[in-house]
């Protein structure tokens, strides 16, 4: 998956069973990692932990960041 590809894919985590999302944001993480960007896996991680405590603010914000942070790498 490329960063186009990984973009879409985030911006497309709106709704949903929340199991679904987390695989759906692991799938991302994976795809981070496969660019050489763990630091933005570690954001996605952090999104996780923030859907699991319903901290929805933050898993929003962190999700905005990495879709921010993979259009500045393309």
């Amino acid at each position: 998956m490329d960063s186009n590809q990984l973009i879409a894919s985030l911006n497309a985590i709106n709704i949903g069973d929340i199991d679904v999302i987390r695989d759906k944001l692991e799938q991302a993480r994976e795809a981070c990692r496969a660019i050489d960007q763990p630091g933005l896996a570690d954001k996605l991680q952090e999104a996780v932990e923030a859907l699991d405590k319903a901290d929805l603010k933050t898993y929003r914000r962190r999700v905005e960041t990495v879709v921010s942070k993979l259009g500045h790498i393309r």
